[in-house]
């Protein structure tokens, strides 16, 4: 498996389910890696609603016709950086050395390497893929989460999905613009992390919303 990267910005496409879950800050803050001066980019602090943060979900799975093709599972915070909302990654894994290496170096996401299975990767080519998806991610360590989803509703159009990422590099601020379009969904999720692992902070609790992009066509970074 190779460590080679293309540079950016990477163009990519597949299939993304996120989900949002609101958490206490003490449990957010002691998730942090690092130290909480350190676990956040510079200039950016936790939106609070009401003692809690906002925590997104996403399991990726990037499909042949970009320039990489890898799963993904990420763990995202809804920081403010001046008058901009921004979501900041805290967690992510993939099953990508390319990829691994290429977020680390390139937008400071501090990516890990796990193993993955997602329930379409099951599917025979040109079957109707199965109406509820499983996903599970395990790295050597032990199982990091588990979940399912299932899709609801999907509006008929292909909309535009564009948002900017703010990570730590070399000691900045890196914000990253990402431009989508994609055919949004509501689906309904499951989450189990594994309470022993690094989502342990998510344990137990229950996505208060869960939204699907089919078949986007990514580019990531300027």
């Amino acid at each position: 498996m190779s460590s080679e990267y293309p540079p950016e910005p990477w163009h990519l496409a597949g299939q993304l389910h996120t989900s949002v879950f609101l958490v206490p800050f003490a449990d957010v803050i002691a998730m942090l890696p690092g130290a909480p001066s350190q676990g956040l980019p510079p200039g950016t602090r936790l939106i609070r609603l009401g003692g809690k943060c906002i925590v997104g979900t996403a399991w990726v799975n990037y499909e042949p016709g970009g320039v990489l093709h890898y799963r993904e599972l990420m763990s995202t915070v809804l920081v403010r950086s001046g008058w901009r909302l921004l979501p900041s990654i805290t967690h992510i894994w993939v099953d990508s050395e390319a990829s691994r290496a290429g977020g680390r170096a390139l937008w400071g996401i501090p990516k890990h390497l796990a193993d993955f299975y997602f329930s379409d990767d099951a599917a025979s080519p040109g079957s109707t893929r199965t109406r509820v998806r499983e996903f599970t991610a395990a790295e050597q360590s032990g199982a990091i989460a588990s979940g399912t989803v299932r899709g609801r509703r999907r509006l008929p159009w292909r909309l535009p999905v564009r948002f900017r990422v703010v990570q730590r590099l070399n000691g900045r601020a890196k914000i990253t613009p990402v431009r989508s379009r994609a055919t949004l969904g509501l689906s309904s999720a499951t989450f189990q992390a594994d309470a022993r692992g690094s989502l342990g902070f998510l344990a137990g609790r229950k996505p208060l919303l869960t939204l699907t992009m089919h078949d986007f066509d990514m580019t990531f970074g300027g």
